[in-house]
């Protein structure tokens, strides 16, 4: 199991997909045909690397090497005590591709893992473009998860077991018709976050990181392209956030999914990863 160490704190990933010396080029090989492009997934506030199955998969389908990690306090990687902060996981994510030997790298943010995206494209020069999916600059102009969501998200109730706190706190992030019609999938996707999300406290400590995010004054340091995505039903980071980040990035594409949740990337994967690789080939 693959660990990359920053500053003390353990931190788990996983590589997926051509390691390189390809002998014929596929849609994500790289132009010189020798070396994959390398695309980094990054996680939501206390969400595990199950969240990315269906990027994942499509990706390596296509030729991308992809590499998958674990925030500090999710899954498999360290969960140091204290509130963390979107510098210091943007750092392990430069730890990260610096222990897998990628030089350089596609860099995909769902959520605080679009805050991390960003804030690694501002302190660190891997990233060679940014696809930052249902996110926020952050800041005074963002606009805050809705009263009633955060209420949902952590105030659950007193008499609900492990179980029916996940769903409940999950519910506002997808659309209700989706809700509904995939109970198999939700039973898996609870399964999947009882094995690998983060624990109450490291929660928490990520999203002290979230609340203090800011980088709306610095945008127009990030010169290379630029994806942002999101839903207009999302319920967690309403979608005008979107407008607000392609408007300040220099070089940037939106996408707007109508009516999409939060997770959008799930419900409407296969159109989400087509719009994706259409981006990725572009650039």
């Amino acid at each position: 199991m693959p660990y990359a160490d920053n500053d003390g704190v353990s931190l788990y990933y996983e590589i997926d997909g051509p390691q390189g010396d390809e002998s014929t080029r596929e849609e994500g090989e790289a132009a010189n045909g020798s070396d994959p492009e390398t695309v980094a997934l990054v996680e939501g506030l206390g969400y595990g690397r199950w969240m990315w199955r269906w990027q994942r998969e499509r990706l390596v389908e296509v030729g991308y090497r992809v590499v998958v990690w674990d925030n500090r306090g999710t899954g498999d990687s360290d969960a140091p005590e204290g509130h963390y902060t979107v510098e210091e996981m943007a750092s392990d994510l430069d730890a990260v591709l610096e222990a897998a030997g990628v030089e350089h790298a596609h860099v995909v943010g769902a959520s605080m893992g679009g805050m991390i995206a960003q804030q690694h494209a501002l302190d660190y020069d891997r990233a060679e473009s940014l696809a930052l999916l249902c996110t926020s600059h952050g800041g005074e102009e963002a606009l805050d998860v809705p009263e009633e969501t955060q209420t949902r998200m952590f105030d659950v109730p007193d008499d609900a077991d492990e179980r029916e706190a996940i769903r409940y706190k999950m519910k506002p992030a997808m659309t209700d018709g989706f809700w509904e019609e995939n109970d198999d999938l939700i039973e898996d996707v609870v399964d999947w976050r009882l094995e690998g999300d983060a624990s109450d406290d490291a929660r928490e400590a990520q999203a002290a990181g979230v609340m203090a995010f800011d980088a709306s004054d610095r945008l127009g340091e990030i010169e290379i392209p630029a994806l942002v995505a999101h839903g207009t039903d999302d319920r967690v980071l309403p979608v005008e956030n979107a407008d607000l980040l392609h408007e300040k990035l220099p070089d940037s594409r939106l996408a707007v999914f109508e009516n999409g949740s939060h997770l959008f990337f799930i419900e409407r994967a296969e159109t989400v990863n087509d719009h994706l690789l259409e981006f990725l080939n572009d650039v």
